[in-house]
């Protein structure tokens, strides 16, 4: 009897357990034919966080408004957070009234120096230099750009530092703007590497002593590249001895110049004064000293314009800036001449 029951207790474990392994089997079964089926019925959404919003696209045409266009300007007077630029000094050089400042508005440290530095040799050295000089590469390289002036000269030593932050900002005659490329602090930087530059061309030799400097490398190199420059010298004075002046030189060193930049030829506004009708006409200048006067716009007038043109300035172009080409042989100021006096003829 025992023996008995035992069978049927093992036979009914058994049927339990294929009971338990043919569920699990039908669920993995179930589970696997619902894998790569896509349903047409909408998904289950139960917070829409307004993803059915009746809103316009980019570019897209809307026709509520008169001018069709779903993209709006921010309503007039609109300043993003963040952005109200109220600090005038320090986005754009100048005080309350609307003058240059004549300090840098953020803390000079030795690494924002440096960063002035790098992003001065990125941006500025083609047409000003290393130094400041304005030598640039753009400038030797007889591509017809207006000489950039040196920052040496004693007008930009004394111009006020926000003069030089409005440069880089606004841009200045023919120099753009690099309001697009350098940011407000950058350009800040710069200035404070510009005022760097003007420092190291007066320091002492006393004071350089101080410093850990080879001056004896530095005095060589100078040297070298001095007699460079002389030699470059005379050898276009030797060039030029059996040359006489001319109305074609004249084109090619005004070209090579970029004096087209500022002065017409035919009588339209410029930066500076036009040169047609310009030979022997009357007009009013001021002196360097402040005095008006009227002169005649001769041969004698244009060298000096060339060579000094600050000495007397046209009383309508009193605002611009040239720089002073006193680089230039009396050869090449005589062909400059005769090209102005045929441009009538």
């Amino acid at each position: 009897m025992n023996k008995k029951n035992s069978q049927i207790s093992r036979s009914g474990m058994n049927f339990k357990g294929l009971l338990k392994t043919a569920g699990l089997v039908a669920i993995g079964i179930s589970l696997t034919a619902c894998q790569g089926q896509l349903s047409e019925k909408p998904p289950v959404h139960p917070n829409l966080n307004m993803d059915q919003q009746p809103r316009k696209e980019a570019q897209e045409v809307n026709n509520f408004f008169d001018d069709g266009r779903s993209m709006r300007q921010p309503v007039e007077g609109t300043i993003a957070r963040g952005l109200a630029k109220t600090d005038v000094a320090y986005y754009e050089g100048v005080d309350e009234n609307g003058d240059y400042i004549d300090y840098i508005p953020v803390d000079l440290t030795k690494s924002f120096l440096y960063r002035g530095k790098e992003r001065y040799e990125i941006y500025c050295t083609p047409c000003h230099g290393q130094t400041g000089a304005g030598n640039g590469i753009i400038m030797e390289g007889g591509y017809g750009f207006v000489p950039a002036p040196s920052y040496h000269d004693q007008r930009l030593i004394e111009a006020p530092d926000g003069q030089i932050y409005s440069a880089i900002y606004n841009g200045v005659r023919t120099m753009y703007s690099y309001a697009s490329q350098i940011p407000v602090e950058d350009r800040w930087a710069i200035v404070a590497y510009v005022r760097a530059l003007q420092e190291s061309q007066n320091i002492s030799e006393e004071e350089m002593a101080e410093y850990d400097v080879d001056l004896a490398a530095l005095q060589s190199k100078a040297a070298e590249e001095q007699a460079k420059a002389d030699s470059l010298a005379e050898a276009k004075a030797a060039a030029q001895e059996t040359m006489e002046a001319s109305v074609s030189m004249g084109a090619d060193v005004i070209a090579g110049n970029g004096c087209a930049a500022c002065h017409s030829e035919d009588g339209s506004a410029g930066i500076g004064p036009t040169w047609s009708g310009l030979y022997g006409s009357e007009g009013e200048v001021v002196t360097a000293e402040g005095e008006t006067i009227t002169v005649t716009k001769d041969e004698d007038y244009i060298r000096e314009s060339i060579v000094e043109p600050e000495a007397k300035k046209s009383v309508d172009y009193q605002q611009g800036v040239m720089a002073s080409y006193s680089y230039l042989s009396d050869l090449e100021i005589e062909s400059i001449i005769l090209y102005i006096k045929n441009l009538d003829n």
